[in-house]
């Protein structure tokens, strides 16, 4: 008999953010979470996502054993302004028994059906800066901070469940070494004369911060066009600020101005903080924060977390001048990898960038929907 409790406490909670740690206590590839971090994730007074989104979260119990979690999510921007008619569900993590997942999946389509959703997506966050998909190719390599992981067996749930492939990520990989700068060094001369850009290098997290709420409203225009886009507001970038700026190296972040100073191309780089955050255990102290700070400093691998063209500029080759910038600063790095985050596999204009770097596929992830009328 499994039962469902609603999560009301900070016991409650904090038995929710640590369930995967059990879950994957013996898995080489999952990658724990900062549990201070995720606890503030649903932290009303702390994420402003809730000023626009709702989320209950709850956990399955097989007698007195915690054997699963997840959290419904309404954002109510989608709903309202976009028209779209979706129940949210993430967090969706459960062990073997399609009892226990069932359960959980029916409470969300419950959620939905009387808040007059038409379908449920999952599994997703809350907004296009969470994580997403549940992993169906790829279960041996390590996962980067900014991804989710789960066993090969969550699949059959979903598909016992009535749920159907909703969207389809790639995640992709290539070595530093292919990357040949006669590719680009020519051209982003050339497209910095015609246009009149100029490249911005940062060596402090302080210089970077003025341009920042800039670049959130480039990311808006530049990503609009994408399947269930939902814009970042004012609120969220200070939010966005705190939680991510200040893990990203700030000669990792890359930012082209045109002649007014307007923003018109960027793109933010990460360390990979994989390793560092398994040595961690999810906490930052006594010993994680160092893990963390050594591969902020020494990271050989480097995960293309964000980019965005505005889209005046678009097809005119501004992300040459932002390779040209990377490639010089990953060379006095000593970077070996690039990964890149999970990206539509019908987002054909990004696949298009990379291709002169003969990038390899290393792990497909889905999101899957269920019709509720």
């Amino acid at each position: 008999m499994i039962t469902l409790k609603e999560v009301s406490s900070k016991k409650e909670l904090k038995a929710f953010v640590k369930f995967p740690f059990k879950l994957y206590k013996d898995s080489k590839y999952w990658t724990p979470p900062i549990i201070s971090q995720e606890l503030k994730t649903f932290d009303k007074n702390e994420n402003p996502v809730f000023k626009d989104a709702e989320a209950r979260l709850f956990l399955a119990f097989k007698g007195k054993e915690l054997v699963g979690r997840i959290a419904a999510i309404i954002n109510w921007l989608e709903v309202k302004n976009q028209d779209q008619k979706k129940m949210r569900f993430g967090w969706f993590d459960f062990i073997d028994d399609l009892e226990v997942s069932q359960t959980l999946l029916d409470k969300v389509e419950e959620i939905g059906k009387v808040n007059n959703l038409e379908y449920t997506e999952g599994p997703v966050g809350f907004s296009n800066l969470d994580k997403v998909g549940v992993v169906t190719e790829g279960y041996d390599t390590i996962t980067p901070m900014i991804t989710w992981y789960n066993h090969p067996y969550y699949i059959k749930h979903y598909e016992a469940a009535d749920y159907h492939i909703e969207k389809a990520y790639c995640e992709s990989k290539f070595p530093f070494e292919n990357v040949k700068p006669e590719f680009f060094y020519k051209a982003q001369e050339l497209i910095k004369r015609r246009y009149s850009l100029t490249a911005l290098k940062f060596t402090k997290t302080e210089e970077v911060m003025p341009y920042v709420d800039k670049m959130f409203d480039l990311f808006n225009k530049s990503y609009a066009s994408l399947s269930s886009f939902v814009e970042i507001t004012d609120i969220q970038k200070e939010y966005f600020k705190k939680k991510f700026i200040s893990f990203v190296n700030p000669e990792y972040i890359k930012f082209v101005i045109d002649k007014d100073n307007e923003l018109v191309g960027f793109a933010i780089v990460m360390p990979g903080f994989a390793k560092a955050l398994q040595k961690a255990k999810g906490k930052l102290f006594p010993v994680g924060f160092s893990h963390i700070l050594r591969a902020k400093k020494n990271s050989k691998d480097v995960i293309f977390y964000l980019i965005g063209i505005h889209p005046d500029y678009q097809n005119k080759g501004v992300h040459a001048v932002i390779f040209n910038e990377y490639y010089n600063t990953f060379t006095e790095k000593g970077i070996e990898t690039c990964y890149r985050t999970p990206e539509l596999e019908d987002n054909v204009a990004i696949h298009k960038i990379w291709k002169h770097f003969d990038p390899i596929v290393y792990r497909r992830r889905k999101t899957y929907r269920k019709e509720l009328v």
